[in-house]
């Protein structure tokens, strides 16, 4: 199972979902809620979040442990 977990609109509210599931992981009233849940999760699994927007394009994205594609600088 991928480690990338979605921020996404969901109803009144955000929602994180993992990458390839077809049902939300939980939800969340706000967005910053969503995020922060997921990113216990992905330090915990060593993984990625992604962050959507309200129209579900992709705002942001943080890793966290081994970045295959690691910043260059």
């Amino acid at each position: 199972m991928s480690k990338r977990i979605h921020i996404v609109p969901h109803d009144a509210g955000w929602a994180t979902r993992r990458e390839g599931a077809s049902r939300v992981g939980s939800i969340h009233a706000t967005q910053a809620e969503a995020t922060e849940a997921a990113r216990g999760t992905a330090i915990r699994e060593r993984g990625e979040v992604v962050i959507h927007g309200r129209s579900g394009r992709i705002r942001d994205a943080n890793s966290y442990g081994n970045d295959p594609f690691p910043p260059k600088g």
